[in-house]
């Protein structure tokens, strides 16, 4: 029998040590004076630096001996759990990632071999300084709106814009407090007795389904299926106390980080204390703290981005993946993973609960609902007095609207309507900036970035042309840069900006909100705004899908989609999908309070299947059809896919490479597998790059990554090729 890996190598013992660079392979050292723990985190010399890495196990000893060094010292940090070690390596495993890449995501904290030491940190006092000036406000303002939270001195003055001296001023005075904490502290308990609510009959069945779940101490997935507005957070949130109960840990995934402001104050106004938060809109600082804290369970509940699936829990408990289906989760540069399905793997491997929230469920998580993999529960109804919003099409080709303009006659008699009753109204228009296409009227040409195959977008907000794909940015050009010809520059097409522009003109009273994310430099300035919105500080809200995720504007009774049609043009595999979830997601913010609402689509095909499916709210039966439609193709979640992306400064030679691999597919042959390709990527150039695609296409249920690896390693890439493997692609570009 295969003799056990010691959790324990004494001083000297060869051992095995995966470090965070890019060498894709473990190495051996010595084990240092008084030995290490397998899973320690550990510094060692790699040439002449100094590295992370993690005991991985045993060394090869295929090395010469007297060459082999001995790790420079053992970090202060608990060990990496077998159950992280194992979820790191079949991620990487199932998404074709290099270790080391892996381990990269699951050690991204700053100082993590510092020792414990005391630090100066600052947060808001009661005093009140002499005088108030526009920075001692922004300081203020900036201290209040981090919850209570401490910053150091570098931190605080960066978030609100100004230089150290003037927090320091207001120390003085006691507006600000400087305290000596030690580096990184417990969080708050959390009490899962401190504030349930009342639950309806259905959100009380469906709790306790997730209770049971959570005592029975086993591995399930569970999909949280309900309307828009049916309270599936205060569900969930009950699968979190029963797990604080049980002494577990609970991470909680979001998909937007400007969700996270109002999620935290109900995660607060539940257990009492406000959860550790994780995502990139937390200083460095915190970074380090949290996930110190989870590694020594001192962090009882994470809400974060899909980074923190990677974070060291201790005992984790549950993992809830809010808005499932959302696109976000797919992470679509460096390590290519969906943290959806990498949250299912963990919970596998901990044989621990996963709860999958959604109104408008993944397909792919329909499916295995469908076929008895995943648990189902379902909310039929909106919580309290509230109801679905009316939906209703607008035919564009019946609508008198002048050229130029985007807001029908029929949407603006709407909205009028609901400003006239002291009500909110949501224009929809899921396009950034103010025109997608700048164009010459003199030669016709489209002005294009100069490193990417893509048109550059106009914002004229911020007076620059913006590319989407690089973000490279240059000022609006006076004159065409093709045939030198002055005012011939027009707009063409809106976007959230030009739309703004249009409202503004048709509504000269009312109080415009624009919400997109290219708009607003901070999260913190994000969250402040969709605030303001919910408080009522708008009248009409303008947004891209951004307005989609999740937000709860009491006030918000009237959503007005602008173009309906925009997702159902092109080929992509998953865009009947994206739009039925992405209007159902919108129409849903409307009348989540006392008073009724209404979702207007406006269309040139309002005859179409998706969009006859989003007026009738006939889910399921439209979950039936895209299922019946992918299951004939033989496309996922009935199938499989891979993208394969080449890259290279020459075309001829990212060509030759993708020839060769189209014309060398006999791994890929023995596993029923074809490949389609090369072809130009729907974006052909970007970063001064030249993309070529291949498409793999395989049968449900045969070992495909085995099959591409092998596929892949016939060629070595040199110079400056680059090629990557997404499975399971979400986007065609």
């Amino acid at each position: 029998m295969p003799s056990k890996t010691p959790d324990f190598f004494d001083t000297g013992a060869l051992v095995g040590v995966l470090t965070t660079q890019p060498l894709d392979r473990v190495l051996d050292y010595r084990a240092p004076e008084g030995g290490c723990w397998l899973g320690a985190y550990v510094e060692v010399p790699l040439g002449p630096r100094k590295v992370l890495g993690v005991v991985w196990g045993p060394g090869r000893g295929d090395f010469d001996a007297s060459k082999i060094r001995a790790i420079n010292r053992v970090l202060d940090v608990a060990p990496m759990r077998e159950e992280m070690r194992l979820f790191i390596e079949k991620s990487a495993a199932y998404t074709l990632t290099p270790l080391t890449a892996m381990l990269r995501l699951a050690t991204r904290a700053p100082g993590l071999g510092d020792p414990p030491s005391m630090r100066k940190v600052y947060r808001l006092g009661d005093g009140e300084p002499p005088r108030m000036t526009d920075a001692r406000t922004r300081v203020l303002d900036a201290a209040r709106e981090m919850g209570g939270l401490s910053l150091t001195l570098k931190e605080l003055a960066e978030a609100a814009g100004v230089t150290s001296s003037v927090v320091k001023g207001l120390v003085k005075s006691g507006a600000i407090l400087e305290e000596d904490t030690p580096r990184d502290t417990a969080f708050a308990r959390l009490d899962a007795e401190y504030g349930g609510k009342e639950l309806t009959e259905d959100q009380a069945t469906a709790a306790e389904v997730l209770r049971e779940g959570q005592r029975s101490g086993r591995y399930e997935t569970v999909l949280l299926k309900g309307v828009t507005g049916s309270g599936k957070t205060e569900v969930y949130l009950e699968a979190v106390a029963e797990a604080l109960r049980q002494g577990r840990q609970a991470l909680v995934l979001l998909p937007e980080i400007a969700l996270s402001a109002e999620f935290l104050t109900r995660v607060e106004a539940r257990f009492g204390a406000r959860p550790a938060e994780w995502h990139s809109g937390v200083t460095m600082t915190e970074r380090r703290r949290v996930w110190r804290m989870v590694g020594e369970g001192k962090a009882q509940v994470v809400v974060g981005a899909r980074s923190a699936l990677f974070l060291p829990f201790q005992n984790l408990g549950v993992i809830v993946v809010d808005e499932e289906h959302d696109t976000s989760y797919k992470q679509e540069d460096g390590v290519l993973y969906n943290a959806r399905d990498m949250a299912v793997l963990r919970a596998s491997i901990l044989g621990t609960q996963v709860v999958l929230a959604s109104a408008t469920p993944a397909l792919e998580s329909w499916a295995n609902a469908d076929a008895g993999k995943y648990k189902r529960l379902v909310l039929t109804s909106r919580f309290g007095p509230a109801v679905m919003p009316q939906m209703r099409a607008l035919d564009m080709r019946g609508e008198d609207l002048p050229s130029g303009t985007w807001i029908s006659p029929s949407l603006q008699a709407a909205v009028r309507v609901r400003m006239q009753k002291g009500e909110q109204a949501l224009l929809f228009l899921n396009r950034r900036g103010y025109a997608p296409v700048t164009l010459c009227r003199a030669c016709g040409e489209q002005i294009a970035c100069d490193h990417c195959d893509a048109r550059m977008v106009e914002h004229r907000f911020l007076k620059r042309l913006i590319c989407h794909q690089c973000g490279e940015s240059k000022p609006v050009p006076e004159v065409c840069p093709s045939c030198q010809v002055e005012g011939k520059l027009a707009a063409v097409g809106p976007g959230v900006e030009r739309l703004a522009e249009e409202a503004t003109a048709k509504f000269p009273d009312a109080r415009i909100a624009v919400l997109s994310s290219d708009l607003f430099g901070t999260a913190r300035e994000l969250k402040a705004q969709i605030e303001t919105i919910a408080a009522g500080g708008a009248d009409i809200i303008i947004g891209t899908q951004l307005v989609a995720k999740g937000h709860n504007f009491p006030h918000l009774t009237l959503v007005g989609v602008i173009d309906a049609d925009l997702g159902l043009q092109g080929s992509d595999l998953r865009a009947a999908e994206r739009t039925f979830q992405l209007m159902r997601q919108v129409a849903g913010r409307a009348g989540r309070a006392e008073k009724p609402g209404q979702a207007l689509l406006q269309t040139f095909q309002p005859e179409h299947p998706v969009i006859r499916a989003i007026l009738a709210g006939d889910e399921e039966a439209f979950w039936k059809a895209e299922a019946d439609e992918r299951r004939l193709a033989g496309m996922p979640p009935y199938g499989r896919l891979a993208g394969i992306i080449l890259s290279g400064g020459d075309v001829a030679r990212v060509f030759d490479l993708g020839n060769f691999l189209a014309r060398n597919d006999a791994a890929l042959r023995r596993v029923d597998a074809v490949v389609w390709g090369p072809a130009p990527a729907p974006i052909a150039r970007v970063r001064g790059r030249h993309r070529v695609r291949l498409l793999v296409k395989a049968p449900k249920g045969v070992a495909l990554q085995g099959a591409l690896a092998d596929w892949a390693g016939q060629v070595k890439l040199t110079g400056d090729l680059r090629m990557a493997i997404d499975i399971d692609p979400q986007s065609f570009f």
